[in-house]
């Protein structure tokens, strides 16, 4: 096993570096590094970008309009992205909807949706959870009747991420209650903008308004709409579910995450302080397992072996460390760890506190909303469930 990046890597890197470097926006840079608020506009502005450079689409293969970069190019091309400050993509629909679209999707479904995808211009949302089903996923109840040449559906989904903003939508409903819950489930996509679709969005402790429920009210979609065939979305959704355990545990920003732990702490004085430094030690030991974990897939895959089913590993290991450096910050930080009034801090006001650096807001606002990244994506006791089957049987 090979962990080393060969010179052309290098250079590859090198190259996607100074791309990079050269076309991110100062102002987007600067927001993510002091973990200010990211609006749609910055969200979008990035994506269309890396959409007109044809990289958003950066793990397509060139059939269906991608780079074709193989699996240790799209590596660094991710973490070049985050160690420059450029904002996390949003992932529902370059790295989420479009594989299922283009492994399972007809030939005008591709034509039609992959190019909005990859472009930037059209954004999706993700409706799988439901009050009630989150990690039992199988027991949605959102329904989706047959009515000649469209779908009536009803019902809800709750914790949709910034589905205000969403133009489209992909969703798991029921479609039949025969047999096993799984065997029921039709994989649909739903124009957000149709009658009857309504967001509500949900006001966290950091006072985001991140996610959002969706009421469905005898919303009609086409049947043309329905990806593959009625009553076989469980099968998608597994396939979706692996890209989306995988890129939660995003080991290239908790890196660049861990040299801002590192600054914060220098400048609230407690970096040297012995019990503390350990605790940085320890965190960076993690990250540094976590890389190793991703590059030993990266070289199964560049080897030609069979690669490496551990989507259920990274996504525990990830989630965890995403938890562990937002409360290392918060408690290297103290008292300048509180959410204060967020038009004061995009001002510059928190910095004119002794010792209360701009990069150190809203670090308790992201410590409670980072709770969730071991529930998302299938809770991490379902996870290790996963990982206990696979390896004792």
């Amino acid at each position: 096993m090979d962990l080393a990046f060969t010179p052309e890597e290098q250079q590859f890197r090198e190259e996607v570096r100074a791309w990079v470097r050269a076309n991110l926006p100062a102002e987007i840079s600067h927001k993510v590094f002091q973990a200010l608020q990211l609006s749609r506009d910055d969200l979008q502005n990035w994506a269309r970008i890396l959409g007109k450079q044809g990289w958003l689409a950066w793990g397509w293969p060139k059939a269906f309009g991608g780079p074709g970069w193989n699996a240790v190019q799209r590596h660094l091309f991710e973490e070049e992205c985050a160690l420059a400050g450029a904002p996390r993509v949003v992932p529902f629909g370059p790295v989420m909807v479009a594989p299922v679209i283009m492994a399972f999707g007809t030939p005008e479904q591709q034509q039609r949706f992959l190019p909005g995808i990859a472009s930037g211009e059209v954004w999706w949302s993700q409706g799988y959870s439901e009050p009630g089903s989150g990690s039992d996923l199988a027991s949605l109840k959102t329904r989706a009747e047959r009515q000649g040449n469209h779908y009536l559906v009803n019902g809800q989904k709750t914790w949709t991420t910034l589905g205000q903003y969403g133009d489209w939508i992909f969703c798991l409903v029921r479609t039949s209650t025969e047999g096993k819950p799984q065997t029921g489930i039709s994989f649909l996509l739903i124009d957000m903008k149709s009658p009857g679709v309504t967001v509500r969005p949900i006001r966290l402790l950091d006072g985001e308004c991140e996610v959002n429920e969706v009421f469905f009210d005898n919303v009609r979609v086409p049947v043309e709409n329905l990806i593959g065939e009625e009553n076989k979305g469980w099968t998608y959704a597994k396939y979706l579910l692996s890209h989306e355990r995988t890129n939660i545990a995003d080991v290239n920003r908790a890196k660049r995450e861990l040299e801002r732990l590192k600054r914060i702490a220098r400048s609230e004085g407690v970096y040297d302080e012995p019990r503390f430094r350990d605790e940085i030690a320890k965190l960076e030991v993690d990250v540094v397992a976590l890389e190793m974990m991703v590059l030993r897939v990266l070289s199964a895959e560049k080897s030609g072996k069979q690669s490496l089913d551990i989507a259920a590993l990274l996504k525990i290991r990830g989630s965890e460390i995403q938890q562990r450096y937002t409360e290392l910050m918060m408690l290297a930080a103290g008292p300048y760890a509180l959410p204060l009034i967020r038009e004061a801090m995009e001002a510059g006001w928190q910095g004119d506190f002794p010792g209360g650096a701009l990069a150190n807001a809203p670090l308790a606002g992201a410590y409670f909303n980072y709770r969730k990244t071991t529930i998302y994506g299938g809770s991490n006791e379902v996870q290790r469930n996963i990982v206990a089957q696979t390896l004792l049987g």
